[in-house]
């Protein structure tokens, strides 16, 4: 994935900060991410999912609301309105690339937005929501306190998520007054909500709501016991996988074939979290995904098979697939293949000194079904030895290693924050 800058105006003409998260190769979708109430683009969640979708070959641009973050402009000049508009704004920019947004992602009162701004861009056919309000005005009870101060200066200094912001009036009354039932209702676009059910900043009752309130095509996935931010790095992780599964069914991210003997391209290895090994390793431009990790007892939390087992794998798919090329070409009746393959693992100081004792060793057991004769079944075996993962396995391959360096705008959101 790559990352560049990316500025657009917003409603009202002051320039918004983005991040346009980009897949290695060209973009086969785009989708827009609104981010939670008083928080930013680059929230673990965002960068999270953001990085998932990428991987799959879609576009993400993530931005900060007016006020906030690296955006100018005030925040207690904005509303849930304007935050719409915003959107909107956002989306026109990516059309103006040649980016049409296909994806919208909203995060709690972000959800919200999306539901409303997804009316006002046509090229949307799916929307995802996270921990989104069915009542967005219920926003203030988290800051009940101050509203006779706003009411009676016209603003007031609020503090939410630790942070100190000045909350307007306009803000106070216009969400007040939203309903989004019939915007729900006659959504085009096909709708998927996740929530978790002890969430206990937006209740799990909004996303019943939410989805009673959608006609079909829809989908209500459960976070479980996630936090309402998504703070977690497994929670985040979840629902990334859930999202990205779910959005290729209605959008088309069909890449075309590469020619017979290209190269595959780039097997993407991701870190999950700092607290185990789990890893997201995904290919063909995020087409296929699958996890890796250690088993508990060496500090893992496995979540997926581990880099030994993997490679056990790619041992075992090869053999099959060079039987059944074989077994084609010569036109054999094999009628099914298995192949178990176990390793001995063992570690460098553990290895015998003498006796030419290798540190690794597979060991790979062959079912052939059919009425195969000897000599096919002979001749069979002897082709497996062909596979080019035996074969590399057995030669051994050199790897060069490159260490890069930090982008700029990923070593600033890195940062440890002031």
């Amino acid at each position: 994935m790559r990352t560049e800058l990316f500025t657009f105006e917003g409603h009202d003409g002051v320039e918004l900060s983005a991040r346009l998260d980009l897949p290695d190769g060209a973009p086969l979708s785009t989708a827009l991410m609104a981010h939670c109430f008083t928080c930013g683009k680059d929230i673990p969640a965002a960068r999270r999912i953001a990085t998932r979708l990428a991987d799959m070959g879609i576009a993400v641009l993530r931005f900060d609301f007016t006020g906030l973050g690296h955006s100018k402009g005030e925040f207690e000049n904005t509303s849930f309105s304007t935050n719409i508009s915003d959107l909107v704004a956002a989306a026109a920019a990516l059309d103006a690339r040649g980016m049409d947004v296909d994806l919208l992602i909203g995060h709690s009162l972000g959800g919200a937005a999306v539901l409303r701004a997804a009316h006002e861009i046509p090229s949307v056919k799916a929307v995802a929501t996270i921990g989104a309000p069915f009542e967005p005005g219920n926003v203030t009870r988290h800051f009940a306190g101050a509203l006779d101060t706003i009411a009676r200066d016209g603003v007031g200094e609020v503090e939410l998520g630790g942070r100190k912001l000045r909350i307007g009036q306009g803000f106070v009354d216009d969400i007040s007054g939203v309903n989004l039932e019939q915007a729900i209702a006659t959504l085009k676009p096909a709708l998927l909500v996740l929530h978790a059910p002890r969430d206990e900043t937006v209740s799990i009752d909004s996303a019943a709501r939410i989805f009673m309130a959608a006609k079909h095509p829809k989908s209500f996935v459960t976070l479980d016991d996630a936090d309402h931010l998504i703070t977690r790095a497994a929670d985040a992780e979840y629902a990334a996988d859930v999202i990205a599964a779910w959005a290729t069914r209605y959008l088309d991210l069909r890449r075309a074939a590469p020619p017979i003997g290209a190269p595959e391209g780039v097997t993407r290895v991701t870190e999950v979290a700092t607290d185990g090994f789990a890893q997201d390793i995904v290919a063909s431009g995020g087409k296929h995904h699958i996890k890796a990790d250690e088993p508990a007892a060496y500090g893992g939390t496995d979540r997926g098979m581990s880099p030994y087992q993997l490679m056990a794998a790619s041992l075992g798919a090869c053999t099959s697939m060079t039987l059944r090329m074989y077994a084609q070409r010569k036109s054999w009746p094999l009628q099914g293949v298995s192949v178990d393959v176990t390793h001995g693992r063992m570690h460098a100081q553990d290895a015998p000194s003498a006796g030419g004792e290798r540190i690794d060793r597979f060991r790979r057991e062959i079912w052939l079904k059919g009425p195969l004769d000897d000599a096919q079944r002979t001749r069979l075996l002897e082709i497996a030895d062909r596979c080019p993962v035996h074969r590399t396995l057995e030669i051994g391959a050199t790897v060069e290693t490159v260490l890069h360096e930090p982008a700029a705008e990923d070593a600033a959101a890195d940062a440890p924050a002031a």
